[in-house]
């Protein structure tokens, strides 16, 4: 029998009923941070959206601006596998964990795990750990799903990656063989999805300082200097190994355009602005 992972997080992070998590997904499209429609009409003078970074809050602090990532993605793409990496918020399992087979539950149904990317992945990346025990708490991976679900159904895959060791060298080799990959299949049946939260619990000002001086090497592809001005400014984004893994796959892919499509604070969505978490959703174009 395939292993199933049941949802962490249903409940807390986004709806556990079916029902209510279509329309929550539904009011973070039509929010005013969000996408307001899904269309099918690609940006003029782009081919293809192989990379995005999209946050992973809750649905009413980050959903809308989440939405705005997988809208872009729906603009130009009926992927057929997604590879997603995050931060490992709990520091267990191992350092570079990947699911290597099975399926992901959530209350839209299932999503089985590309056990052949997996396979291909883990060949090329020699931190890659197959380790599901990593995987039971974590949620920056489990709420991109139902949006993945509702605007590309559950016939897509998925390649759940997380990683606490997020170093430079990690995200070479790991952003090194995403692209790699990406490149091999058809354009647009591959996307990698990088899942980070930006500046934590500070005033809405400041959270949205620190967010731009790091988003501006992620715009200039600029992986060195995202890390130095990470650490030089105490920006707090927790997965800035997968933000730098993302840099250092659309160079690979020879990525030229790189869109911040929204930027807020969880005081924008929340009215509290004293301690904020910053979110973004950056789309890497060809």
């Amino acid at each position: 029998m395939a292993r199933v992972r049941k949802p962490a997080v249903a409940g807390a992070f986004y709806e556990a009923d079916r029902d209510r998590l279509v329309k929550q997904i539904e009011w973070a499209i039509n929010h005013q941070l969000g996408p307001g429609q899904l269309t099918k009409q690609p940006r003029e003078g782009y081919k293809a959206v192989p990379i995005v970074i999209v946050p992973h809050a809750g649905y009413v602090y980050s959903g809308p601006i989440a939405a705005m990532s997988f809208a872009e993605i729906y603009r130009f793409h009926n992927p057929r596998t997604f590879i997603l990496i995050g931060p490992n918020h709990y520091g267990i399992g191992a350092p570079v964990a990947i699911y290597p087979d099975g399926a992901w539950e959530t209350p839209l149904g299932s999503l089985e795990i590309d056990s052949e990317i997996a396979k291909d992945l883990m060949s090329r990346v020699k931190y890659l750990e197959p380790d599901v025990y990593a995987f039971a708490q974590e949620h920056s991976l489990e709420v991109q799903l139902p949006f993945i679900q509702y605007m590309f159904s559950n016939n897509v895959k998925i390649v759940p990656i997380i990683i606490w060791r997020q170093t430079r060298e990690v995200a070479r080799d790991l952003g090194n063989a995403i692209a790699d990959i990406i490149s091999s299949h058809e354009l647009g049946s591959i996307v990698y999805v990088a899942s980070s939260d930006w500046n934590h619990y500070e005033p809405h000002e400041i959270t949205t300082e620190k967010d731009m001086r790091a988003i501006d090497p992620v715009l200039r592809l600029d992986d060195d200097s995202f890390f130095d001005t990470i650490e030089r400014f105490d920006v707090s984004a927790c997965g800035y190994g997968a933000i730098a893994t993302a840099i250092v796959a659309a160079k690979r892919l020879d990525v030229k355009n790189v869109v911040l499509l929204r930027h807020a604070t969880s005081g924008d969505t929340s009215g509290y602005t004293l301690e904020t978490v910053g979110y973004a959703s950056i789309a890497f174009f060809l």
